[in-house]
Parts: structure tokens; sequence; C-alpha cells
């Protein structure tokens, strides 16, 4: 049963919440009411130790930067670039720009500084903050656009050319947050392009914490104060910034950002950190659950039975009734080691995980779900209930969602379409590609395939433009396939695709290509020739427990990686 925890908005109106939803200056002025003196964010120094930073200290600092902002011409409705790390200072710097009224436009820290400039042109920005080292290489370039800039302020403390962050100490003069309301524009994100054909997409603050509440509504075992909110992913990405950041907002409690995702800084992050809460995507959760199973065996085959079986009865009574009594045994024995002992739930989003993944994490007593959505839904759409978790799906359509499923076919699958408060008005700058985004009836055209049951829980199969027509008239899913391929530790990066086989049959067949696991060939000693038979081997196994229709006929072994996006899905448009 979701808990309507939008309603916990009533009690701030009319004196802080104006509109139906708050902003989201209102979103952090409600948590500070509640939660002043606790850790609203934190992150570990390279000396291993934690520096918190309380609810009142950020909301000091925000009003700070704020005044230097206006001080220096940036008004409501101006656009201001974030680019940065995972960091206290990177929402300093979001905070501060939304209290003012303007829009933040977050860029992808890792983009070539050529491209981000193009993006900010774009964008129409007037104002940078970024790392020192990002701010001189767009010095050097001279471009128009950069000289016309009101100014730029530097995420890190380095040199001292720029002003730092946490080092403004502008008078307050100036009441924060603006008159803004919930319809004002918040951000422009930026979907992932390949070749230079990103969308901005125009996100309202009613877009981002509507959000934010229909997905804590199926967070009902959180509590207020107590969370610990860990944010690995990078935060310019929708579902970092949402459903960590925001998430933890409206529960008044902290967000630990983590120090990027190599695996020994993550497990100090979390032992030092005491994370509670771990969203994350399926690359690493199939990484994490790998090096588990792969301790487990080492430990010999009689051990590793008896933990399987533990694993086993301690699913079923998860699945049957929302209890794991092995818990506890799982925790100190395994989870631990990882840090992972205090978390009480793991989601997965940012693409299709497998479901044997999903059921090894239940399995061993942690609250794992999944969830669906986009970026031009604010994220999320989709969350699967820690109390009536369904393992195949990617979730319960949330509260004030309308899901529909468009061009069923027989099976019961079309293209997913959407209306609801946390879903774009379009692309910013791009009339063409908005009016390509909706339907005649107003519903969002996600390009999502997939079907709900009676329970409205969504199941995805995959992308339309990804879908392969077979001779027999049979469509296939690409994601369907390469999700049995996910716990194959030599394979690094899989991509299913259609390829012509017969030239004059206007049909595909099936072709995998595979970029294999550098580290797997070092560890166990095999050459190229070794690992190519390896991996066809795993092919075949694959192909054992697919329909016919969908086996693998193909087989393409990359000597170099597939392109990938910030939340490692592969650029498909790319290959």
């Amino acid at each position: 049963m979701a808990r309507e925890t939008w309603r916990e908005i009533d009690e701030f109106r009319p004196c802080l919440v104006k509109g139906e939803w708050p902003t989201i200056p209102e979103l952090f002025l409600m948590a500070k009411e509640r939660n002043g003196e606790g850790i609203a964010i934190s992150q570990l120094g390279s000396d291993g130790k934690k520096r918190g930073y309380s609810y009142d200290e950020v909301l000091d600092q925000i009003e700070k930067i704020s005044t230097y902002l206006h001080k220096r011409g940036i008004s409501k409705g101006d656009k201001v670039a974030v680019n940065g790390k995972n960091s206290p200072e990177w929402v300093l710097s979001y905070l501060a720009i939304v209290f003012l009224g303007a829009v933040a436009v977050p860029i992808d820290n890792l983009m070539k500084v050529e491209r981000m400039s193009a993006l900010a042109k774009f964008a129409d920005v007037k104002f940078v903050f970024a790392d020192d080292d990002v701010l001189e290489k767009l010095e050097t370039r001279t471009e128009d656009w950069y000289k016309t800039l009101s100014g730029a302020i530097s995420l890190t403390e380095c040199n001292g050319k720029y002003p730092y962050i946490w080092n403004i100490a502008e008078g307050k003069d100036l009441e924060v947050p603006v008159d803004i309301n919930e319809n004002d524009t918040a951000a422009i994100l930026f979907t992932s392009g390949t070749t230079g054909n990103e969308k901005g997409v125009v996100l309202t603050h009613r877009n981002f914490t509507s959000n934010a509440y229909q997905i804590t509504s199926k967070m009902d075992y959180l509590e207020n104060k107590r969370e610990v909110f860990y944010a690995v992913l990078p935060i310019h990405h929708c579902y970092c910034f949402t459903a960590v950041f925001l998430c933890s907002l409206a529960f008044a409690s902290e967000t630990l950002f983590g120090r990027g995702m190599i695996m020994s800084r993550m497990v100090e992050d979390l032992k030092v950190g005491k994370a509670t809460v771990f969203m994350g995507i399926p690359l690493l959760y199939n990484k994490i659950i790998a090096g588990i199973l792969k301790k487990m065996k080492a430990q010999g085959r009689v051990k590793y039975t008896l933990v399987r079986i533990a694993m086993i009865y301690n699913g079923v009574m998860k699945e049957l009734f929302n209890k794991a009594p092995l818990r506890p045994f799982f925790d100190k024995k395994v989870l631990s080691n990882l840090g992972l002992d205090e978390l009480r739930v793991m989601i997965c989003g940012a693409g299709p995980l497998s479901s044997k993944v999903f059921r090894n994490y239940q399995q061993l007593g942690v609250n794992f779900l999944q969830g669906y959505g986009l970026t031009e839904t604010s994220p999320v759409l989709c969350f699967n209930p820690a109390d009536h978790f369904k393992v195949k799906s990617v979730g319960q359509v949330l509260p004030f969602i309308d899901m529909i499923i468009a061009d069923k076919g027989s099976d019961g699958v079309g293209e997913i379409r959407v209306k609801g408060p946390n879903v774009t008005s379009g692309y910013y700058h791009d009339e063409k590609n908005t009016k390509l985004l909706f339907d005649e009836n107003g519903y969002l055209k996600t390009g999502d395939l997939g079907k709900l049951d009676r329970e409205n829980y969504c199941y995805l199969m995959g992308r339309a433009k990804n879908i392969i027509v077979t001779e027999g008239g049979k469509n296939v899913y690409p994601e369907e396939i390469e999700e049995h391929f996910q716990l194959y530790d030599e394979i690094d990066q899989i991509l299913i695709r259609g390829y012509i086989e017969k030239k004059d049959v206007p049909s595909e067949a099936i072709e995998v290509l595979i970029y294999p696991s550098e580290s797997y060939m070092k560890e166990h000693g095999l050459d190229k020739a070794g690992m190519e038979e390896k991996i066809h081997a795993d092919v075949r196994e694959v192909n054992k427990n697919l329909e016919t229709y969908k086996k693998i006929s193909k087989i393409t072994i990359l000597d170099k990686p597939m392109a990938m996006t910030t939340t490692k899905k592969i650029k498909r448009e790319s290959i």
C-alpha cells in the first residue's frame, strides 16, 4: 500500500508552499524546517573522513551565492550552466541558481569542452559553475559566448583564479527564494546524444518535485531524517538528481556523494558514510553480485551449495511474506565486506536488469527494486514496491501517472505512452521534435515497447526503433536477449542487433556484438583465440535457452569497446 507522502506538503501551506506541488527551493526549505541541524549533503575527503553540511549551513551559503549571482546580472529565467563531478559544491550551485529563479543547465562533466561549449551556447547560458580545469579550457578557447558571460565560479579549490564556491561571502541582502512558481522552468537537461544531436529537455519545478513524491510514496519503509541516500551515479543525470537528491529532501535526510564508480572507493564510501539507500545501474549491480558469487565459490563446493540453499530459502520468504529471516547472517558473512549491511533498499534504473540478478539480491535479504523512466518524465514512471515486487516487471505505474499501451499487438505489447505532472512540455528551441514527442491526445510517446498487467505493473520489452523482425514475421526485442548475458564475467559489453542474412529476403537475422573483458583474459591466462572460443561457447549456451526465432546466428567480437553514455548504456546509434 503506497503511503501518500505528498500529504506532508499540506502542513506547509500556505505559508511556505503556494502551489499544488512545491518548487525545488520550497522542497529544500521544508526539509530545513524539519531537520535544520541535520546533515543535508556529505562526502568523504581524501583522508577517508566524512564531511557533512547541515541544512542550515547549506541555506546560509545558498543565500550568499544567489546574492553574488544577482549582483552580476543574473535574474529570473536566465540560464546558468553547472559542470562538475558529484559533490556538495555541485548541489550548492544548483540550489543557488533555482533559489534565484534562474534555470540550471547541468552538463556532463566527462563531455569534451568543445561539445560543452556548443551546448552552453545553444542554451543561452549567461554564467558557469565548473571545475577549475574546465573553466581554464573554456577561457583559452576564447569562444564568443564565453566572452559575454557575467562570470564563473569554481567548484574546486585550486589556484584561486576563479572564486571558489565555499569562499563566496557576499552579504545576504537579496531575499531568496525569489517569487517563482511550480510551473516555472527549473532546468534544461540534455539527453545523451552521439553525434551532436542532444535535445534539451525542459523541466519545471512541478515536474521534478511531483516525481520525488511519486517515488517516495513507494518507499513507506523509509523514515524522515534517518536515511542516507548514496549518490554515486552522475548527478547531472535526471535519475540521480531526482531519485536520490530530491527524494532525500522529501525525507529531510542526507545525500552522501560518491567519489566515482571505482569499487574500492565505493566500499569505503558505503562503510564510512553508512548509506541506507543505494541507487545504481545494471552494469554496477552485475559487477557487485558477480564479485559476491565469485567469493562464495572460492570457499569450496560444499559451502557454496549450503549458502545457495540458504539464499533460495531467504528469497522464497521474501517474495511470499516480505520477510528475510536470514538477512542478519548475510549481513555478517557477505554484505558487511562491501559496506552494504546498512542498506534498507537498493534500486536499479537507467536500463534493463536480468531477472536473475534481481532475484540474487532479494535472496540475500536486500530490498532490491527496479524502476523505469526517461529524462522527459523527470524521470521515473514505474517503481516496484518492496512489499509486492515482481521480479520480471520494471515496477508499478506511479500515482498521478496515466500510462497507456498504444498500438497493441496480440501479445499485449505496444508503445508505452504517458501523461502526468512529471512529464515535460517539450524540448528547448526545438519545435519539430517537441511536436513528434506527443500523440494527438497529448500523451508523451516514450518510444519504448511494453505491456501492463491487471495490477498496473509494467513489463518492458525494448526500444521500438531497436525491434528486429525475423523472416517468420516474429518480433524480437534485443534487450530481452542481452539480459541472458548479464552474469557472464568474460563479457564486458554486449549488443544485439538485426542484420540482413539473405539479400533477397526483406527480414533480419540476429547478430551479437561482444567486447570481451580484458581483466578476465588476464586472470584466466587466455589469449585472443582462447577468449573467442570461450565467447562462442557462451553464445551456444544462451542459444539453448532461446526460442528458435530468437537464436543468435552471427557473432562479432570487437577489438575496441563500444561508446557508452554516462549511465553506462551503449550508444546503439554509434554502432
